[in-house]
C-alpha cells in the first residue's frame, strides 16, 4: 500500500487538463487524503502540451515529484514526453487503438477515448473518464467520484450530469475487470482537511475578508484568477470588479477608488507591475493606500507567460520612482496568501501606503485541502475620519505634519473642508510648494517616520530546525513548501530554514540575531541573480556562502533540491 501516490494526467491544451485535475483533486479530498497539485502548461489555447499532476498522500505535501507512480497520456506525443518520467515501478494507461500501439506489455491498455464516445458521444467526457480509471487503480469508492461529479457538474444539465456519470462507471468497471494490480492501492487515510484551494483564490478570498470593494485589472497570467474569483463573489459583497484597459489605468482606477475611501486592489505580472509604477508612485506621494499583487513569471519582456520565476524581488523593491514608504509581503502558503493579503490592506491604510503582494505563478496554481480560513482574523481598521471627527475640524490638512508621520485621512463627503490632493511636492494643506524646507520635512514624514514605524511591525520569518543547526538557508515566497518539506525528507539536524513573508522593509537586528553563531548561511531561490542574497547582505551585512537556484520556469521539485540540499552539507 502507498502512502504518497504521484499522478500525472498530460495532454493538449483544450483536453481538459484543469477539469480532470479539479475532479480528481476532488475525488481524493473526499476519500480523506491530503492532496498537492500543481499545473503545468504552455501558452496556447489549443496544442503543445500540457499536464496536471497531483500527489495524494496520508500526510501533508507541498512540493512537486519528478518520478511519477501513474501516468495517464491523452496524446501518443504526450506518451512519449513523460513516459521517462515515469519511477522504476510506475505504471502509464494508455489507449491502444486511438495511439496506434502495436503491443501493450509495457502499460495497461484501456479505451477510454471509445468510452467517452459511448458514454456522451464526445470525447469531452474522457475527463469522467479518467476519473473512473484513477479511483479504481487507487482503490477509491466509485461512489465518491459520483458524488463530486454530481457537485460539479449541478449548474448543467441532468443529461450532461448523467453521461459525465456514465463515462466515470465505464473507466472504473472497464479498469477494475482488466488491471488487479493492487501496486498503486493507497493506504487508508485517517482524514483531512475538507477545503481545496490555490494561490490566486486564497488571495482572492483574502481581499473580499478585508472589506475590498473596487478590483480593477488587466487580464494577465497568472493573476487572472484573483479577478476571476472576486468577480464570482461580487454581486454577493457588493464588489465593483473592472477590467480595464490596460495595466496604467487599472492601478489609476485602484487609486481612485481608494481616494474616496474605497479598499481597491489591483494585480498583475511582472511586465503589467512595471506599467504600474508611476502609478504605485503616485500612490506614494499622495499618501493613498493601495494594495497591489504581483504574481511572477519568468522575464523578460513576455518570456515564459505561464511559467514561474522569483525574479520580481528587485522590481518591486524598486517600484515607483522617488522615495517612500511601502510594505512587501512574499506569502509562502495558501493560509498566507490570505492572511496576509487581509493584512496588506490593514497596513496600506494604517500607514497610508502601498502595500504589495509579491507571488508567483507556482503558488497561484497550485492547490491543496486546508483547513477552514479565519475570515474574521485581522480585523479591518479603516483608519479614516469619522463623520463626527471630520465636522469637527476647521480647516484641514490632508498633509498634516505628525510625529508618526501618519496624517489624519478624511474622504469626501465627510468632511466639509475642501480635500487637496496632490502629485506635485506640496504643504500640509496640499498645495504646490518648490520649497526646501517643506520639501525635507515631507520626505521624512512619508519616507522615514513610517518606514521606522514598519520596521517596529515586522512579521518574524518562518524558522524550521533553527535552534541546534549550523547551516541556515534562507528563501522566501513560494520555495517555503518544497525547501520545508525537503528538509523533513533529509532531517538533518545540521541544516535550519529561516522563510521571509515580509521582504521589505526588513529588520536587520530580528534577522541577524537568527544568523547568530551559525557556520554557514545559503539561500535558495528561484531566479538567476540571487537577489534575496543580495538584498540580505546590503540590509543586514549577512554575506551568504552561496546560493541554490533555479531559473527554468519550473518551481523546484522534490528530488533535485534534496540532491543540491545534499551538495551544500557535504561542500
Amino acid at each position: 500500500m502507498k502512502e504518497d501516490l504521484n499522478i500525472r494526467v498530460t495532454g493538449e491544451a483544450g483536453q481538459g487538463m484543469k477539469t480532470i485535475g479539479s475532479v480528481l483533486g476532488k475525488v481524493f479530498k473526499e476519500a480523506g487524503f491530503y492532496v498537492f497539485s500543481n499545473l503545468d502548461y504552455m501558452s496556447r489555447i489549443r496544442g503543445g502540451n500540457n499536464f496536471y499532476q497531483l500527489r495524494i498522500a496520508t500526510a501533508p505535501k507541498s512540493c512537486p515529484k519528478e518520478k511519477i507512480d501513474l501516468l495517464i497520456p491523452l496524446t501518443k506525443e504526450a506518451l512519449h514526453l513523460h513516459k521517462d518520467s515515469l519511477d522504476k515501478d510506475g505504471l502509464a494507461v494508455v489507449d491502444k487503438e486511438e495511439f496506434k500501439l502495436d503491443e501493450c506489455k509495457s502499460y495497461i491498455c484501456i479505451d477510454y477515448f471509445k468510452l467517452a464516445r459511448k458514454a456522451g458521444g464526445s470525447d469531452l467526457y474522457i475527463n469522467s473518464v479518467c476519473s473512473g480509471i484513477l479511483a479504481a487503480m487507487s482503490g477509491i469508492d466509485l461512489e465518491i467520484v459520483k458524488k463530486v461529479l454530481y457537485e460539479m457538474f449541478t449548474r448543467k444539465s441532468k443529461e450532461i450530469v448523467e453521461k459525465n456519470v456514465k463515462a466515470a462507471e465505464l473507466g472504473y468497471n472497464q479498469t477494475s475487470e482488466n488491471n488487479s494490480s493492487s501496486q498503486l492501492k493507497l493506504a487508508k487515510p485517517s482524514g483531512s482537511p475538507k477545503y481545496i484551494l490555490d494561490g490566486k483564490q486564497a488571495v482572492a478570498l483574502g481581499a473580499i475578508s478585508a472589506g475590498c470593494k473596487f478590483y480593477s485589472a488587466y487580464p494577465m497570467s497568472p493573476s487572472t484568477g484573483v479577478m476571476d474569483t472576486i468577480a464570482r463573489y461580487m454581486d454577493k459583497f457588493g464588489i465593483i470588479v473592472e477590467q480595464a484597459e490596460d495595466e496604467i489605468a487599472a492601478v489609476n482606477m485602484a487609486i481612485g477608488a481608494s481616494v474616496t475611501g474605497v479598499r481597491a486592489m489591483t494585480s498583475t505580472s511582472g511586465g503589467g507591475f512595471a506599467l504600474m509604477g508611476e502609478g504605485i508612485s503616485l500612490a506614494g506621494m499622495t499618501e493613498t493606500p493601495l494594495v497591489v499583487g504581483n504574481f511572477q513569471r519568468p522575464g523578460p519582456a513576455t518570456g515564459f507567460p505561464t511559467r514561474t520565476e522569483q525574479a520580481d524581488l528587485n522590481l518591486v523593491l524598486g517600484a515607483g520612482h522617488g522615495e517612500f514608504a511601502k510594505i512587501i509581503f512574499a506569502p509562502g502558503t495558501i493560509e498566507e496568501s490570505f492572511y496576509l493579503t487581509k493584512k496588506a490592506f490593514n497596513m496600506a491604510e494604517k500607514y497610508q501606503i502601498p502595500a504589495i503582494i509579491l507571488s508567483d505563478q507556482f503558488l497561484a496554481d497550485s492547490a491543496r485541502n486546508i483547513n477552514k480560513l479565519d475570515f474574521d482574523s485581522e480585523a479591518i481598521e479603516r483608519n479614516i475620519l469619522s463623520v463626527k471627527e471630520a465636522k469637527a475640524i476647521n480647516k484641514y490638512k490632508r498633509y498634516e505634519l505628525t510625529t508618526s508621520g501618519i496624517s489624519p485621512r478624511a474622504i469626501f463627503s465627510r468632511i466639509d473642508d475642501v480635500i487637496y490632493i496632490d502629485s506635485d511636492e506640496h504643504t500640509e494643506e496640499g498645495h504646490i510648494t518648490e520649497d526646501a524646507d517643506v520639501r525635507i520635512k515631507m520626505v521624512e514624514k512619508r519616507f522615514q517616520k513610517k518606514m521606522d514605524a514598519l520596521l517596529d511591525e515586522f512579521i518574524d520569518p518562518t524558522v524550521y530546525n533553527l535552534v541546534r543547526a549550523e547551516t541556515v538557508l534562507f528563501c522566501f515566497g513560494s520555495v517555503l513548501g518544497p525547501l520545508r518539506e525537503c528538509l523533513e525528507e533529509i532531517n538533518d539536524p545540521n541544516l535550519a530554514m529561516v522563510h521571509l513573508s515580509q521582504v521589505w522593509p526588513i529588520n536587520s537586528q530580528k534577522i541577524k540575531a537568527l544568523v547568530k553563531n551559525k557556520k554557514r548561511v545559503f539561500s535558495v531561490e528561484n531566479n538567476a541573480e540571487g537577489q534575496l542574497a543580495k538584498l540580505l547582505h546590503r540590509e543586514t551585512g549577512i554575506r551568504v556562502n552561496g546560493s541554490i537556484l533555479k531559473y527554468d520556469g519550473r518551481p523546484f521539485t522534490l528530488e533535485s533540491l534534496i540532491k543540491q540540499l545534499k551538495d551544500v552539507v557535504s561542500s
